[in-house]
């Protein structure tokens, strides 16, 4: 298929922001801060306030109750949100799924997810993705571009400011590859620790095995937790479900990870999507196992089970739960810890990349 010169010109006219946009908000650390404020002819002590109020209170721009309201529409001239809703689903489960909208027209997802005591936020790093895992729908749609930490910060905000649940927990598992831009995660995961206040440790930071990004990732000096995609013990099948295992494969993800997990002494996790007629078997089961007992982690391995989010680019569906209960007894017997994830938000297309593709779908 070709495009003519005239309709590509329109494509990309549309893909480009009509004029710069705002400098998100969220974008600024307290040093940023300070300037433009010594810049106003403001005392410094004002950064602080705000860095109090909208990172570690985590209180809309608006609500900021301790600057002076002309300052509030000052900062409001200067710097905007990076993120516009596009669309706000809530689950029968009650765990809500953005859809925003970049500047620049793209899209990402963000997942808020609530339990008894606790929230958890699921960020996107990426808007798209360039793995090309065949059952993620992220991964199926491509790869458009790196978020900025600006835009990966809005998106915890946006989460805070939906809840009267303190978040207590970050996940980097959305739309992208977190350690594909790895220097903004860790930029990101900086900004979360010093000025909002979230314990490293309750920071989770998933890859399908970047081996680079996880090397990077062991010299942090933040103690977060490693998140790693295997999904299968094979070679040849993970390769066929995850394109980069050609190049990284399970024998280099392990030693990363186990650089990483000693390096911030934290058990490693291992994601396991649950496949029907696929890697959800005995003969699967007991490699498993065999594979990941002798894993030299910190805290040994543990693996989450977590039934496949059917997609309309893969024609898989998630085994039955008495196949997936007796998948796990066998790798327990190996010494290695599992768990079984319960699938949240299914009635709104809460698994990464669903609302997008839907959005995407209606209207081309």
């Amino acid at each position: 298929m070709t495009i003519d010169n005239e309709k590509l010109l329109d494509i990309v006219s549309n893909r480009k922001p009509k004029e710069k946009p705002k400098q998100s908000i969220y974008s600024l650390n307290l040093d940023a801060l300070k300037e433009w404020f010594e810049a106003k002819g403001e005392k410094s002590f004002r950064a602080k306030q705000v860095v109090d109020q909208l990172f570690e209170k985590r209180a809309p721009l608006e609500e900021v109750t301790t600057l002076p309201k002309v300052l509030i529409d000052d900062l409001k001239k200067d710097f905007g949100y990076a993120l516009e809703v596009q669309t706000l689903a809530v689950s029968k489960d009650k765990t809500k799924k953005w859809l925003f909208k970049l500047h620049d027209g793209l899209f990402i997802e963000t997942v808020l997810m609530e339990y008894a005591g606790r929230a958890t936020v699921c960020v996107s790093s990426q808007a798209g993705c360039a793995m090309g895992c065949t059952f993620c729908a992220t991964g199926q749609a491509g790869f458009d571009r790196h978020l900025e930490v600006g835009e990966i910060l809005e998106q915890v905000a946006r989460a805070c400011h939906s809840t009267s649940s303190r978040i207590s927990n970050i996940v980097f598992m959305g739309m992208g590859e977190p350690l594909a831009n790895v220097d903004v995660v860790y930029n990101a995961c900086q900004r979360l620790t010093r000025d909002w206040g979230f314990s490293a440790r309750h920071i989770t930071v998933s890859t399908v095995g970047v081996v680079p990004g996880m090397k990077k990732m062991a010299k942090w000096e933040l103690p977060v937790t490693l998140a790693i995609s295997l999904h299968s013990p094979y070679d040849d099948m993970r390769s066929e479900m995850i394109p980069l295992n050609k190049r990284y494969d399970i024998a280099e993800v392990l030693k990363a990870g186990e650089e990483v997990s000693y390096s911030h002494g934290r058990r490693v996790s291992f994601e396991y999507c649950a496949i029907d007629h696929k890697n959800i078997n005995d003969k699967c089961a007991h490699e498993l196992g065999n594979l990941l007992r002798d894993f030299q982690g910190a805290g040994g391995a543990h693996v989450n089970i977590i039934p496949l989010n059917r997609t309309k680019g893969f024609n898989g569906k998630a085994p039955r739960h008495v196949e997936i209960q007796k998948f796990a007894d066998i790798v327990e017997k190996y010494g290695v810890t599992v768990s079984i994830r319960k699938n949240r938000g299914t009635d709104i297309d809460a698994a990464c990349g669903q609302l997008r593709e839907r959005e995407t779908t209606k209207n081309n």
